[in-house]
């Protein structure tokens, strides 16, 4: 009864927020003020992300009973990502090109300036930290994971001696999971000052020229979660979509609104173990990798917009270029993780790697903010599909 209300106060405070926006539109001073409610919310998730998902993670390692069951979660979690990122940004390019979202658009003379992207080497170096304390002031989720998941193969070899650590790290958890279920109960303010402000922000003179590119990039998005994840929930888990949407709404709402797979990451690790009763080893391991490096719908982003650009401009993209937008868009998606603004990088990247003009990301620069949302969701969707199947594969030995 408690979720039923919570979902639907949800779904009010979304409509409520949108239809406030659109009246706010000429009073950009008053929504500033309603965007401290979203600020306070998102920083209320982001206090409790980084103690959870280590916690979670450590608890979730540290309680399998043979390090070849983590190698089994992480190949095949790794396998999942890879195949379903790829499959994204086909699904943008045929769609891109059945219904040429570019063609048309009057082209506008701003300029976009490539930010810098670490390579592959520095990438990799990044994810062991010097100084796991310094890991955890910065944020830096990667190496966050690498530490949790190496502390949790020393309580598993250390045996009884490690037990009461664990035990410390329990009842940490434990905690963070009560403070998460009071921050919960403010996801409706929280969504009220995160849409009002954007949607007045993005009216309909910065939506209706590119109308077109955000109606086929919002079905592609549909299309992704319908072909995709209901297949893997389908045929991979033989669960049933209606159980797994109504166990997942809340997190995929936080994700939705906050625009970050981080920020809705304590949501979806609450959802996924409570609802859908996904164990803490998969769960644990699976979501917390998945917010960092499962980039599909920035995956599916590159695709479209990658075409959108080339459209826009009168450039015939050959089958080789678009090989190589799916090739660029899947590793560099992947590598972004992060990264401060990744979507726009990785576009960048995917530009270059085809010969199109870096500039004509000012051409989606203004709707970037509506596009994020549906990215985000795809991305946390993904996650929790992903988790379910690796816990049928692992413990199910399908």
């Amino acid at each position: 009864m408690k979720t039923n209300k919570m979902t639907i106060s949800v779904v009010v405070a979304l409509f409520l927020s949108i239809i406030c926006g659109l009246l706010l539109q000429n009073h950009i001073d008053l929504t500033e003020k309603i965007s401290v409610l979203g600020t306070i919310y998102v920083n209320l998730i982001k206090m409790i992300m980084l103690p959870l998902v280590f916690t979670s993670l450590v608890l979730g390692v540290s309680s399998m009973d043979n390090l070849k069951k983590l190698g089994k979660i992480g190949v095949s979690t790794i396998a999942i990502f890879m195949t379903t990122t790829a499959v994204a940004v086909v699904i943008g390019l045929c769609l891109s090109l059945v219904f040429q979202p570019g063609t048309g658009i009057a082209l506008i003379s701003e300029s976009y300036e490539v930010s810098g992207f670490p390579n592959i080497i520095d990438t990799i170096i990044g994810i062991v930290p010097s100084n796991p304390f310094a890991s955890f002031v910065n944020g830096n989720m990667l190496q966050i994971i690498f530490f949790s998941i190496i502390l949790g193969i020393g309580i598993v070899i250390a045996g009884d001696k490690g037990e009461p650590l664990r035990n410390i790290v329990d009842s940490v958890f434990e905690i963070m999971s009560i403070i998460t279920k009071g921050v919960m109960y403010l996801t409706p303010a929280g969504i009220v000052g995160l849409m009002v402000p954007a949607v007045a922000n993005n009216g309909a003179k910065v939506l209706l020229p590119l109308l077109k590119l955000i109606l086929v990039f919002y079905l592609a998005t549909i299309m992704h979660i319908c072909i995709v994840y209901f297949g893997i929930l389908k045929a991979g888990c033989k669960m049933s979509v209606k159980k797994f949407l109504s166990a997942m709404f809340q997190a995929q709402i936080v994700a939705f609104t906050t625009c970050s797979s981080a920020a809705a990451l304590p949501v979806s690790l609450k959802c996924i173990q409570e609802n859908l009763k996904v164990s803490k080893e998969v769960s644990s391991f699976v979501l917390p990798l998945g917010s960092t490096v499962n980039m599909d719908g920035n995956a599916l982003y590159q695709g479209i917009v990658a075409l959108f650009i080339a459209q826009a401009y009168g450039v015939d993209l050959t089958v080789t270029s678009m090989l190589m937008v799916i090739l660029t868009g899947t590793l560099a998606s992947i590598g972004a993780s992060g990264v401060p603004g990744a979507g726009m990088i990785v576009l960048s990247m995917v530009l270059l790697s085809v010969g199109l003009p870096v500039d004509g990301i000012a051409l989606v620069a203004g709707i970037d903010r509506i596009l994020d949302m549906g990215r985000t969701l795809i991305n946390v969707t993904g996650d929790a599909a992903t988790a379910c199947m690796v816990e049928r594969i692992v413990n199910k030995n399908v």
